[in-house]
């Protein structure tokens, strides 16, 4: 659906649930089954929540709600890894390079919504997208200077004579 560009991604993280590791649910509504997918729910709810409030702005690049909890679950210790070598990393984390990239998964994400009857959260994903996109850059462009990097045209009403009859 064009939500997320692969090449912003730096780092996951994972919660192992060893607990789980052997239920199966193919094809199955054993109670084993229906206990495991609410401890997920509520798990991807509880973490949905938690890195709403640890986000810049306040917004993550999701699709859809997780599931209400139905039931108390503290989030366990996560592993956690960058996927992405330094020297790749230097490449990729250029402002300039970041900001194309936005606009351009902005841009396939737009084509996306105006093909295809979508809801809500789709173009929240849009907006979310488009906060992160400014966000870049203004940094960018205060980084380099600002409107003090921007010239002045130099015309007839700034001394240039070269225009007048």
């Amino acid at each position: 659906m064009s939500v997320l560009d692969p090449f912003e991604v730096l780092e996951i993280e994972v919660w192992p649930l060893p607990q789980f590791e052997n239920v199966s649910c193919k094809g199955r509504k054993s109670e084993e089954c229906t206990a495991a997918r609410a401890h997920l729910n509520a798990l991807e709810r509880l973490i949905y929540e938690s890195s709403l409030s640890e986000s810049l702005f306040k917004a993550i690049l999701n699709e859809k709600d997780p599931p209400t909890a139905v039931v108390d679950v503290s989030i366990p210790p996560s592993l956690r890894m960058s996927i992405v070598s330094k020297e790749v990393h230097g490449l990729r984390s250029h402002p300039d390079t970041r900001i194309a990239r936005r606009a351009l998964t902005m841009s396939k994400l737009s084509q996306v919504i105006s093909e295809r009857k979508v809801q809500g959260g789709l173009r929240r994903v849009l907006l979310t997208q488009a906060t992160r996109l400014q966000w870049l850059a203004e940094r960018r462009y205060t980084a380099l200077g600002g409107a003090d990097t921007v010239e002045v045209e130099n015309g007839p009403e700034n001394g240039n004579n070269e225009d007048r009859p």
